[in-house]
């Protein structure tokens, strides 16, 4: 069990790549290497919750490092997309990678709790696509990562998606490799959740605010959820928009595109 959450172990969970469309030409990638885990302490007394949880977050980090070191190796920019369920970002996702696809390849690492749904819907997009289903667990980790890249066999100088399970809380604490957390609200949802959850937003590189088209409709103040924002990340990158509308959604594209070096440098 995860001392941090209280979740389920990683021993089953379900990795599962899903089969290409037929006009789609798989091609022969190289693999992670299998973690080399820490080698175990058999003198040390039976820590406590705050020793354990350190433990568990340290060993997080080391395999963390292995994946940032395969990625960094071959050109390849992953990012961790986190929110609560329903912020849109699977939506994000389907119209990002229709927008990219003529410059650049695409692939993405589901995490959800159960069922394909998701990845179905990016599968359609013509994207490769696999599925981690982490049963009990609430959050993604470095092992998880390691095992989804496995099977999805990014290619070079490619740009890898991970989509976290939905949770405010756990995947701020988990360090998987990637070059930078983007943390997806909604307008729906309020404009207190950076306030309510502040690890999560002080731990995002990128906030996306989006469903920005309902805001006539709500009783909520854009500019109160940008101040909630910076008051718990001051440096944070806040960008507006509606995946729906496609208001805003160039200056995601545009972050994207101008922050590419910046990104591969940080693998």
């Amino acid at each position: 069990m995860c001392a941090t959450c209280g979740c389920g172990e990683t021993g089953g969970i379900r990795v599962q790549a899903l089969a290409p469309h037929e006009h789609e030409h798989p091609h022969e990638h190289a693999h992670p290497p299998e973690h080399e885990h820490p080698p175990e302490h058999p003198h040390e007394p039976v820590p406590g919750t705050v020793e354990i949880e350190t433990a568990l977050l340290a060993k997080n980090d080391h395999l963390a490092g292995h994946n940032r070191g395969w990625l960094a190796e071959r050109g390849i920019v992953a990012l961790n997309l986190m929110s609560s369920p329903g912020s849109g970002k699977t939506s994000l996702l389907r119209r990002t990678i229709t927008t990219l696809a003529p410059t650049r390849v695409v692939g993405v690492i589901e995490g959800d709790q159960e069922t394909l749904i998701d990845a179905q819907k990016i599968r359609a997009t013509g994207a490769p696509v696999v599925q981690i289903n982490t049963g009990s667990g609430c959050h993604l980790d470095a092992d998880m990562l390691a095992r989804g890249l496995r099977e999805l066999g990014p290619v070079d100088d490619s740009l890898v998606f991970i989509e976290n399970v939905g949770n405010l809380v756990c995947p701020a604490l988990f360090d998987l490799g990637e070059a930078a957390k983007v943390v997806v609200v909604s307008v729906t949802e309020g404009d207190d959740k950076p306030l309510k959850y502040p690890h999560m937003f002080a731990a995002a590189d990128v906030v996306v605010i989006n469903k920005i088209d309902l805001l006539p409709y709500l009783d909520v103040d854009l500019a109160d959820l940008v101040a909630h924002c910076r008051a718990v990340n001051p440096a944070v990158r806040i960008l507006p928009l509606s995946v729906t509308t496609g208001e805003g959604f160039d200056a995601w594209c545009e972050w994207l595109a101008a922050d590419w070096s910046a990104l591969r440098a940080r693998t």
